[in-house]
């Protein structure tokens, strides 16, 4: 396992190292087809429109994709300047990551069009240093994962930008109902503020609804619950929907609320972003005011001191301070990463065998799977003592390790 794991990893370093000279050969391509050049044109002389089609059609990719690589190319190429002296790469960090096998092409197109977008807002010495925090950041991560550090970066890189497209976006919202072959469609475009309480709910009902599935006595049962996740989310809207006009039932959503995260520094001078749990898109700190004042939502930063956040013994169950205060640290399945509200607060010392307490220095999001990842197959936890708070766990500095077991690594390297 370990072998293949290591090929794996391998040829991941060698796409993305053959992805450095990619970018760099179509920057060549797109400097010998530069519209100046007319029938000289590299790309024309080869019976094609554009550079980007070029490369399209001799790789394969799609002509998006071949944009892309010259888009990159051309960001990360050293450059002259009009007297022929020469000039560093306009994104110099991205180009060096490019080179040591650390991050790819799309990854780079990601970083290089929000870096270009916010250019002229931010000035020169903000991208720079968001280049650098995006370029580190973004190493080792998923390309959708990439995807919504780009979108909180475009947020901190231009935090005067993030109000004014509200307003845009919200005024694009809208839902739509009509019949067809004798079903409702619904659809429906909102924007996060909107979302964000829908998203909470739906998301905490299917979470619900899969953990009565595995408490189930006999998952192989006529009666089982077999719905996919769509069916439960439709479920969930007819729950909700029921539940307003009778508000006679009890609606299971798994604890749901709605987490809105701010710096203190963003909330007192009001310019600057918040983060919604479970959405990629920032909201303007006006639209986290107006959010907070709202029921049902939790401004991380505007709870009082006096909130009890360490529990010993006495109570087995962690309360709603506490879980807040894991998702804090946690960001979500701390595993995994899915979000707080598909996750449940778990005791790393089992309650019953191990008589651990109920307290942030021994409690850890896991969604259901991880959860049943880490006690079935012998995995452990260690989590770090946190910079700032109580000896017991309080504090959001901590970080949380997982531990493999033996038969995944002999040395259990965390």
């Amino acid at each position: 396992m370990s072998i293949l794991t290591g090929l794996h990893e391998a040829m991941g370093v060698l796409q993305r190292r053959l992805d450095a000279v990619h970018v760099e050969v179509a920057a060549r391509i797109a400097h010998e087809s530069r519209p100046e050049l007319g029938a000289e044109s590299l790309a024309k002389q080869q019976g094609f429109r554009t550079p980007a089609t070029l490369i399209a059609a001799t790789t394969g990719r799609s002509t998006g994709a071949a944009a892309r690589l010259v888009k990159v190319g051309e960001a990360t190429a050293p450059r002259a300047d009009l007297l022929g002296a020469p000039l560093p790469a306009r994104y110099p960090l991205v180009r060096a990551a490019l080179d040591s096998g650390v991050l790819g092409a799309p990854a780079a197109a990601m970083i290089i069009t929000v870096l270009d977008r916010c250019r002229v807002t931010a000035g020169a010495e903000r991208v720079a240093q968001g280049e650098r925090v995006l370029v580190e950041k973004a190493q080792g991560l998923a390309l959708d994962d990439v995807r919504k550090l780009v979108v909180r970066a475009e947020a901190w890189l231009d935090p005067d930008g993030v109000e004014p497209k509200e307003e845009e976006w919200r005024g694009k919202r809208a839902l739509t109902l009509f019949e067809r072959d004798g079903m409702v469609h619904l659809n429906a475009v909102l924007d996060a503020e909107t979302a964000a309480p829908v998203v909470t709910a739906i998301r905490g009902f299917v979470t619900a609804a899969f953990a009565a599935r595995i408490d189930a006595p006999d998952a192989d049962a006529p009666d089982a619950d077999r719905r996919t996740v769509p069916m439960i989310q439709a479920d969930a809207l007819a729950v909700f929907c029921a539940h307003v006009l009778g508000c006679q039932t009890r609606v299971p959503v798994a604890g749901a609320t709605v987490i809105v995260r701010m710096n203190l520094s963003d909330l007192e001078s009001g310019v600057g972003s918040a983060a919604i749990d479970g959405l990629d898109q920032p909201v303007s700190v006006g639209a986290a005011r107006r959010m907070a004042a709202g029921g049902g939502i939790i401004p991380c930063v505007l709870g009082a001191d006096s909130e009890v956040l360490d529990w010993g013994r006495e109570k087995r169950l962690f309360t709603r301070a506490q879980r807040l205060a894991l998702a804090e640290r946690d960001g979500g399945c701390a595993m995994c990463g899915l979000p707080p509200e598909m996750t449940k607060a778990h005791h790393i010392r089992w309650w019953k065998r191990d008589h651990g307490p109920t307290d942030l220095s021994n409690g850890v999001l896991l969604c259901e799977t991880c959860h049943h990842r880490i006690h079935d197959n012998g995995w452990d936890i260690r989590i770090d003592r946190p910079r700032h708070g109580t000896a017991n766990g309080a504090g959001t500095g901590g970080r949380v390790w997982f531990l493999p077991p033996p038969h995944v690594d002999p040395t259990r390297t965390p």
